[in-house]
């Protein structure tokens, strides 16, 4: 879940762009191949983006969120999507393989705490990692918060957010068969994994069309379909991660085991008018979390690219930098 609809409004916002002075496949096991990136200062403050998705890959945009004389910004594309191989697997493809992933890359790199930075889906990631890795995060700023919980699931697959956005929900829903509809992650499983790529192509232009028409507060209509190979990757990570409810032991565990994070300092960066994560599990979250500082932007949704969110988060930045003494980076 992690949509970067009017990124040129935000680029105002934004350090200029950069390229990668380290590019790499990394070898992680089970047949995956991971990309993985470097940007900026190469003794800079390490910090690694988590991506939404699942399935959404990184973007030479995530790239400007922090000032590349001062950090140095580690990027990759998650199992089975972006640049990573095999593209649109789910095979040995869960919560805990990236975790792993994400511990070889630290020690693959030499480095011993990082700063996260991750949204929606990456946020989820985040705060997974950092529950089972706390000793390795210096600080968290995670945006448009997404718990995996089966109510969040409920608003966005079950009709809720479809209240607000009905011609779109139609538009989502219409694919599917009438008596399948009360389960619409099952129904689209059922397509998505198919074996026939046309059908799976179909299916995943549409589950990947709901989700990004709604990512933004400025919405303008339906947008033009994704590209196939993007759209499949995305829809198939996604409804995969969504059907097995993140691979997580228990229903709101995120959120249980915040005491294991409560001493590491977070900033929340979540829009008001998010359709696709609501604020209320933002809000849950920092309540439970006495060092995390929650910032509400108003007239935002859900996108890392609405001006406002981008704008918060490049000042979230910008104090890690300011306190990377204090952080011990």
């Amino acid at each position: 879940m992690d949509k970067s609809a009017g990124q040129k409004r935000a680029s105002q916002h934004l350090f200029p762009p950069i390229d990668p002075f380290d590019q790499r496949m990394l070898e992680v096991g089970d047949g995956h191949r991971i990309y993985v990136e470097q940007c900026g200062h190469p003794k800079g403050i390490p910090v690694i983006v988590l991506h939404g998705g699942p399935g959404g890959g990184c973007s030479p945009a995530m790239r400007r969120y922090f000032d590349p004389a001062e950090f140095r910004i580690v990027l990759f594309d998650q199992r089975g999507c972006g640049r990573s191989r095999p593209h649109a697997s789910v095979t040995s493809n869960t919560t805990w393989h990236l975790i792993a992933d994400i511990e070889k890359i630290r020690a693959e790199l030499g480095i011993e705490r990082w700063v996260l930075f991750g949204g929606s889906w990456g946020a989820t990631l985040a705060l997974a990692y950092a529950q089972t890795h706390p000793e390795r995060v210096a600080y968290m700023a995670l945006r448009g918060v997404f718990l995996m919980t089966q109510a969040e699931l409920d608003w966005f697959y079950g009709g809720g957010a479809g209240q607000f956005w009905p011609d779109l929900w139609a538009r989502f829903s219409d694919p599917i068969p009438a008596d399948e509809r009360s389960d619409m992650i099952a129904a689209y499983h059922r397509r998505l994994f198919s074996g026939d790529m046309m059908i799976e192509t179909r299916h995943s232009r549409a589950w990947a069309a709901w989700e990004n028409a709604l990512a933004s507060i400025e919405h303008e209509g339906p947008a033009g379909e994704a590209p196939a190979d993007y759209a499949r990757a995305f829809a198939r990570l996604e409804n995969h991660y969504f059907s097995n409810r993140g691979f997580l032991d228990r229903d709101g565990q995120l959120l249980d085991d915040v005491p294991l994070i409560s001493h590491i300092p977070a900033t929340i960066v979540q829009g008001r008018y998010d359709m696709v994560c609501p604020p209320a599990s933002a809000f849950r979250l920092a309540e439970r979390w006495s060092r995390a500082d929650l910032k509400m932007v108003p007239m935002a949704g859900h996108a890392l690219s609405e001006p406002g969110i981008s704008a918060e988060l490049v000042r979230t930045m910008r104090n890690v930098q300011r306190q990377a003494g204090l952080l011990g980076l």
